[in-house]
């Protein structure tokens, strides 16, 4: 039987929770997101757009079909949101993106329609199906059947969440804008300048420009976006 709460001491360190004032927070269900790459839609609720005081004000605000993420009405306050994950508020007319910034924080960026309609979606895995198709599983628990084989592991696609189809393929090369996802320089964004694949080595590696300046490391932990996504 899955566990209804966590101690707020063992929430992941990225939750904006204060755990000394609260013995328990929610824990998320099962859903497109693991446990330590999510955030409860309650928490975001309260503690990022300060929308509920209370777990009471809170279902009222979700049961009234006021929140959409990716396209979709959510009731569930236990839903796990995750990087990249698109909230619409409709009563405000607001939209905004999950991200996480540069001090491990969840954080979210205002966005417009068009925006919001469009989410970065990374490959992570691949399998060959039956009359040679493909199943592209991505990011986010999101899985998409493609015909022909032209996509990587690693690359982005722009997925239309009303429609769920590719809008647009953006791949993981030399010149990419790529956002880190994991490690040390997380939400760090700049440009790849190489990947580095040697034999032998358990991840391959990855070198990206910001600010004149070389960082490392792993190419698990690029995330292709588009080039203007995070400048408006």
């Amino acid at each position: 039987m899955a566990k209804k709460h966590l101690f707020s001491l063992n929430a992941p360190a990225n939750w904006p929770i204060e755990r000394k004032k609260n013995v328990w927070v929610a824990r998320p269900n099962p859903g497109p997101h693991s446990l330590n790459k999510c955030i409860p839609l309650s928490i975001l609720i309260k503690n990022l757009l300060g929308y509920g005081r209370t777990l009471r004000e809170i279902k009222t605000i979700l049961n009234s079909g006021e929140i959409l993420i990716d396209s979709r009405i959510r009731k569930d306050y236990k839903f796990p949101v995750g990087l990249m994950d698109g909230i619409k508020i409709k009563k405000t007319k607001e939209n905004f993106r999950v991200i996480i910034n540069k001090n491990n924080k969840y954080e979210l960026k205002k966005i417009n329609d068009e925006e919001l309609k469009l989410k970065p979606c990374k490959i992570i895995g691949k399998k060959t199906l039956k009359k040679g198709k493909i199943q592209l599983n991505l990011y986010g628990g999101r899985n998409i059947i493609v015909d022909k084989d032209s996509y990587c592991v690693g690359d982005t696609l722009l997925i239309d969440t009303e429609k769920n189809n590719i809008n647009d393929h953006l791949k993981l090369a030399e010149g990419s804008t790529v956002y880190i996802d994991d490690g040390k320089y997380i939400g760090t964004i700049g440009k790849v300048n190489s990947i580095i694949i040697e034999k032998g080595l358990a991840k391959n590696k990855i070198v990206i420009i910001k600010d004149k300046e070389k960082i490392h490391t792993l190419k698990d932990y690029a995330f292709v976006i588009p080039e203007d996504m995070f400048k408006k």
